[in-house]
């Protein structure tokens, strides 16, 4: 049984990027190639800038947001900045709060950071680390389609709608098993608690 709890979840360094972004951010510091390391790391960036319309604006726009990653990544990331890498201190350092863009989401429980995703796994050009976001961003479809859901879900459905969002430019390797993710039992108790009570109020 595979259950996540946010207890059992590493904390938030910047809460207002999401846990999307620091996932995306620990699995760049785990690549090996410094090429592709960098290459991934540059789409993270652009993901972030999306999330951050409320910056754009600003003239150190793209310059917080690196130093934003290095934060995320606790200064791990071995990768090329335009700038300065920050010093620890940059963590004292609240950052602004996020302007949401407010377009329409196909699937309210995959929410708008997961369009953001398969938006620019579309735009990547190296195969090998379009596979690896695309399953990547695939599992958390399923995570999330459960976590909402509370109920579980076949591979194939997740598959199908990757490919309707991603408008038939992302596909899964042929062989791929997403992992196993199973309703909260938490959630579950208090839905069984809620369906007693009203069956209780019925008679």
């Amino acid at each position: 049984m595979n259950l996540e709890y946010n207890t059992s979840r590493d904390k938030l360094v910047i809460s207002e990027y999401g846990r999307h972004i620091q996932k995306l951010v620990k699995h760049a510091i785990s690549i090996e190639n410094k090429k592709d390391r960098q290459r991934f790391v540059e789409g993270i960036i652009n993901i972030m800038g999306d999330l951050n319309p409320h910056l754009r604006d600003v003239v150190d726009f793209k310059h917080k947001l690196w130093d934003h990653i290095f934060v995320i990544s606790n200064f791990k990331l071995d990768v090329e900045s335009p700038y300065d890498k920050p010093g620890i201190e940059t963590l004292s350092k609240k950052p602004e709060p996020l302007s949401y863009p407010k377009n329409d989401i196909k699937y309210n429980h995959y929410g708008k950071v997961i369009e953001l995703l398969i938006k620019e796994a579309v735009k990547m050009e190296d195969n090998d680390l379009k596979k690896q976001l695309t399953v990547a961003i695939a599992n958390q479809m399923k995570r999330s389609y459960v976590n909402w859901n509370n109920d579980t879900v076949e591979d194939e459905i997740i598959f199908a709608q990757l490919t309707k969002l991603s408008k038939d430019k992302l596909q899964i390797p042929k062989g791929i098993e997403l992992a196993k993710y199973t309703p909260s039992v938490r959630t579950n108790s208090r839905k069984k608690k809620k369906r007693n009570k009203n069956q209780q109020k019925n008679k």
